[in-house]
């Protein structure tokens, strides 16, 4: 499943990220890594999701969202 289609409340893991080099590196930087536990805080109708990362919230839009596998949570 991807990022956006996570739900509010929910907490997972990040299984892979596949975008392009520059937006990886970029998230990587903001301590997003594969195996990194991830809380979706809203999920907005206009596709933006905002999420919790390492005790930091930020939002990412819609391709990007869809571009970051997550998992269930196994934390």
């Amino acid at each position: 499943m991807t990022l956006r289609e996570g739900k509010i409340g929910q907490e997972y893991q990040v299984r892979d990220i596949c975008l392009e080099d520059k937006i990886k590196r970029r998230l990587q930087m903001l301590g997003m890594t594969k195996g990194t536990g991830i809380s979706v805080l809203n999920n907005k109708k206009s596709g933006s999701v905002i999420l919790k990362v390492r005790g930091t919230r930020f939002a990412v839009g819609k391709k990007i969202a869809e571009g970051i596998v997550i998992g269930g949570g196994d934390r």
